[in-house]
């Protein structure tokens, strides 16, 4: 029962793993929103800022937007007389939030984009503005149907939350290698690694189904 030593360290890890997780996946939803919109903008600097944005986050490395915000924006404040040195937790979040944000703002496009016509035109013989169209239009028919998706991405998040380790933070891969380096024990340390992110996997999928369900009954309620 030598897994059972390993319980009380790979659980610390666990809880750090889950506080990126979420912290990630909402800072990650605000972004979602703010560049999905954005782009939808006929403001050209709000749609250029956003398409910006969404490109150089879905086409580069989360690996190495984690080793830019962490290694390298110290030295590029310290180049021009400005401390940007980030905690581990902080580069972590961010980068894992910016990168979640990138794809879920064309999640959030596609959707505002698939209502249909109609109900722009509607509103507008209703003399609705822009902002009333998006508010009261757009977004409650098409929250609803971004649901499955950010739940994918939000389950992906948990996985990615790994690339930490890799600039030191405690989590649950972290605390798995210090294990395995320490008892040589890899088979023991990566079942127990494979079986836990499983396991908080299977809980935020029901999490967000339960989500999921919810928004439709709102959505329900208002039609």
């Amino acid at each position: 029962m030598e897994w059972l030593s390993y319980s009380t360290p790979l659980l610390q890890g666990a809880w750090v793993t889950i506080q990126l997780t979420v912290y990630s996946t909402i800072l990650g939803a605000f972004f979602a929103f703010a560049f999905g919109i954005g782009k939808l903008s006929p403001n050209w600097i709000a749609k250029s800022v956003s398409i910006f944005f969404i490109e150089i986050f879905r086409g580069t490395s989360l690996l190495v937007q984690l080793f830019w915000l962490y290694f390298a924006l110290p030295l590029l404040g310290q180049a021009i007389g400005v401390d940007l040195r980030l905690p581990p937790v902080v580069a972590g979040t961010l980068a894992l939030s910016l990168n979640i944000g990138a794809y879920g703002a064309e999640v959030v496009r596609g959707a505002i984009q698939a209502v249909p016509p109609t109900q722009h035109e509607a509103a507008k013989a209703l003399d609705f503005t822009p902002r009333q169209v998006m508010w009261r239009i757009s977004l409650p028919q098409a929250i609803p149907e971004m649901m499955p998706s950010f739940g994918n991405l939000a389950v992906q998040n948990l996985k990615d939350t790994a690339l930490v380790s890799l600039i030191s933070l405690g989590d649950l891969a972290f605390r798995a290698e210090q294990i395995r380096n320490f008892t040589q024990d890899s088979v023991t340390v990566y079942t127990l690694l494979l079986f836990m992110y499983f396991g908080m996997a299977l809980v935020l999928t029901a999490i967000m189904k339960l989500l999921e369900r919810s928004v439709g009954r709102w959505r329900a309620g208002r039609t």
